[in-house]
């Protein structure tokens, strides 16, 4: 499965701090679940990916 192969699977995300200081990306789906821990830096790094995947995406004729 790669980014362009669309699914139909539902999942739950959440992102938010832990008590150690590292923001957690956190996915649940059909009772899986992955919790993901980055320091600060590489959280908003990961932010930026994002940014710049949604500015991709408004170019894409549809």
């Amino acid at each position: 499965m790669g980014i362009n192969s669309e699914r139909d699977i539902e999942a739950n995300l959440q992102i938010g701090p832990t008590e150690l200081g590292m923001v957690r990306i956190f996915v649940e789906s059909q009772g899986i679940e992955v919790p993901m821990d980055f320091d600060p830096e590489e959280a908003e790094e990961i932010a930026e990916e994002i940014r710049a995947a949604a500015a991709a995406a408004r170019l894409v004729k549809r």
